[in-house]
């Protein structure tokens, strides 16, 4: 490789053919900023695009730029340094987008207004809205407040980091005071709406939450101090989310994780985002009392914080400020079938959420539960729904003589808590809850079902790319695969029982499981590729994902370039390889597809001298999910499947509206489209797919394109 040197803006960062997977997710990030920028987005979707933007901000830094700073803490030498220029560039990018995330918000409240939609602040309400909003707050946002005054001597209180803060500068004749309010959004809601101002007919008002306690702000410390003035500036920070465990065998898994939940709360900040008018006394202070360091990021930015909340901004200026809504797709198979156990031994099914309903999943569960030959339920929760159906059917099942088994994974990050919760609940109702395996996360989407069927005992699994989860199942694509395969169905067995006895190790037939046989599983197949590619045949991969940041994984699919495998890659967000080096990798493509939904499934195709394997499952190439996590690809053999894969693929390669290309510089370039070229919306052109059920033709151009593209020496 270091024959090929990469010239690129970032590449070299770490002196290797890679790009930092942490500046590759801010340029997924700025994908999304993308589509809230997009005009051809309804509005209102452009607006919550700035909530799903912020959203993801809040993550990272609590997850990929806490790493760093960790990194920075117990490295030294070069690896030390290298950590540090790192933290810099994100720093730099950050701020970068930060500007563009005020420019675009400035733009979308102004576009709103055109749609006599206003979103105002404490200083243009009228009379009339100012004595209602003085109202609303005595009777509904006082109550919730509890300022807490900053003091020299007293250590501030832990602060969640999921919320909105003001820092307030109260200045009295005595000089200056400062506190911190907690902005109570997450009970009230955080836009606020309000009448009309006076004189004006048309038009929809709201107000947000802090602006209402700026206006009434004096109220709040009324009786405490003589003030002279009062004022008030938005901050918000990310904590390390990180969960140490104690390693003590006394407690229970459960307890341990519950300790470290509460030890996340305290947890040192890694963000604080700030309002830069704020006066430099106050934010001193606030500097002070959070005990930030040099490798803390500070940001400043608008007025405004907590943008994550955008993510819910009500629409009430009619439908065509929304996506236009995609009906559900049923299945005759499933649906006109005398049992659904009978529909999926007549062939295998796949489910393609949100496009089909989540409800089969469910109705599956819920069927065996009530079934009397079904003897047995066993299922993976990595992460559940609020109230989630699933569950319910898992508690009925037991209440009906089943015997019911649920992998629950405690340090799904985020759902700690409600998994904890969701552990109680399904054991205190009998179920056999089992906790996994210490230093490996469950992430795998099983289920498996037996049922006794002419005195033998026949497997029916469930093979998945997404959650158990019936509300993400509405927002993110994800697969489902539906089978009465029995080789499948005694390596989904034998899964189970390693969560359960894991000091046997097993010996899948047909799957490929973290962290046992991913890795040498697609290795090997990459390999077969090259070996292809050498022998003269035609040789290519399509691969996708959700992040490739692998190094040893990525090096492969160099070597398979250079032998001349042609591969396509469709990554969401994380793409530590580099596309189209000359010499290195120049016959690797790579696209991002930011939409109305979000892409989430892993797919693996090998073409196999034209007769192609398809695998299907949980694993990201990431390291962690190859190497430290219980993950399932499960390969296809249905051809019916294997073509409704095939088609979805190919239709979401060559879009040409939603699909960003991944090049060096992942300067997130839209594919450029001729004018006599047709539009190619993937998942609008899917949806009309998969309700017709007939074989989507793809327009002359884009293959004669494509067919230009390949690579591949003699095709044999």
């Amino acid at each position: 490789m270091s024959d090929n040197p990469v010239t690129t803006r970032w590449a070299d960062l770490d002196g290797q053919s890679f790009f930092p997977r942490e500046l590759s997710w801010l340029s997924f990030n700025a994908r999304v900023l993308q589509e809230a920028q997009n005009p051809e987005v309804p509005l209102v979707e452009r607006v919550r695009y700035l909530g799903i933007f912020s959203n993801n901000l809040d993550e990272f830094f609590r997850v990929r730029v806490a790493e760093v700073r960790r990194l920075i803490s117990v490295s030294s030498g070069p690896q030390r340094q290298t950590a540090k220029d790192l933290l810099q560039l994100i720093q730099k990018e950050v701020v970068a987008l930060q500007k563009e995330f005020d420019a675009i918000y400035g733009a979308l409240m102004k576009a709103l207004q055109k749609q006599k939609i206003y979103l105002i602040n404490e200083k243009q309400l009228d009379e009339g809205q100012a004595a209602f909003v003085q109202q609303y707050f005595r009777e509904t946002v006082l109550p919730e407040l509890e300022p807490i005054l900053l003091d020299e001597v007293l250590a501030i209180p832990n602060l969640a980091d999921e919320s909105l803060y003001l820092a307030v500068m109260i200045r009295t004749r005595e000089g200056e005071r400062f506190a911190v309010l907690e902005v109570p959004s997450e009970q009230l809601g955080r836009f606020i709406e309000i009448p009309r101002q006076k004189g004006r007919r048309r038009g929809t008002v709201y107000i947000t939450l802090d602006n209402v306690i700026r206006a009434c702000l004096p109220q709040v410390f009324r009786g405490v101090f003589k003030l002279t003035s009062v004022n008030a500036y938005c901050f918000k920070f990310s904590r390390d989310a990180e969960l140490e465990l104690d390693p003590s065998i006394n407690e229970s898994l459960i307890e341990k994780m519950a300790s470290s939940l509460k030890q996340r709360r305290r947890a040192d900040a890694v963000r604080f985002v700030y309002d830069k008018t704020m006066p430099e006394m106050l934010l001193g202070a606030l500097r002070k009392s959070f005990g930030f360091g040099r490798y803390d990021s500070m940001i400043p930015g608008g007025r405004y914080h907590n943008s994550k909340d955008f993510l819910s901004f009500p629409n009430p200026g009619g439908k065509t400020l929304e996506f236009k809504p995609q009906l559900p797709i049923r299945l005759s198979a499933l649906d006109e079938a005398a049992s659904i156990f009978e529909a999926i031994r007549a062939r295998d099914v796949l489910l393609y959420f949100p496009y089909h309903p989540f409800d089969y999943i469910v109705d599956v569960l819920k069927t065996a539960a009530l079934d009397p030959a079904v003897t047995a339920i066993k299922i993976c929760l990595y992460r559940t729904a609020k109230n989630s159906r699933v569950v319910e059917a898992l508690i009925n099942a037991l209440h009906n003589g089943k015997r019911v088994t649920a992998v629950v994974e405690l340090a799904a990050r985020f759902d700690e808590q409600a998994n904890i919760e969701m552990a109680h609940r399904l054991t205190e109702a009998g179920v056999e809850v089992i906790f996994g395996i210490p230093g490996l996360k469950v992430h795998c989407k099983l289920f498996s079902i037996e049922r006794r069927e002419e005195g033998v005992i026949r497997y029916y699994s469930h093979i998945g790319t997404g959650n158990f989860n019936e509300k993400t199942a509405r927002l993110y694509t994800d697969f489902s695969l539906l089978t009465s395969d029995q080789v499948v169905g005694r390596d989904v067995a034998a899964v189970f029982n390693f969560l359960k006895f894991n000091y046997r190790l097993p010996d899948y037939e047909a799957l490929l499981v973290s962290p046992h046989s991913s890795r040498p599983g697609l290795t090997s197949r990459i390999d077969r590729e090259i070996d292809h590619a050498k022998q003269g045949y035609r040789a290519m991969m399509t691969l996708k994902c959700n992040n490739l940041v692998d190094r040893q994984l990525t090096m492969k699919l160099y070597e398979a370039s250079q032998a001349g495998v042609e591969i396509r890659l469709i990554v969401r967000g994380m793409c530590s390889l580099l596309p189209g080096v000359p010499g290195i990798s120049e016959n690797i493509e790579a696209i991002s597809i930011i939409d109305r939904y979000l892409e989430h499934p892993r797919v693996y195709v090998f073409h196999n001298r034209g007769e192609p394997e398809y695998l299907l499952g949980s694993a990201d190439l990431m390291t962690r999910n190859i190497d430290y996590r219980v993950e399932v690809l499960c390969p296809i053999t249905d051809a019916a499947v294997q073509g409704q894969l095939q088609d979805i693929l190919d239709q979401q390669w060559h879009d040409n509206v939603k699909a960003r290309v991944l090049d060096g510089d992942q300067s997130n370039r839209l594919r450029a489209r001729g004018k006599a070229t047709p539009t190619l919306q993937s998942q609008e052109k899917i949806h009309r797919y998969l309700t017709s059920g007939k074989k989507p033709r793809m327009p002359r151009s884009l293959m004669k394109r494509a067919s230009r593209r390949r690579r591949s020496p003699q095709v044999r």
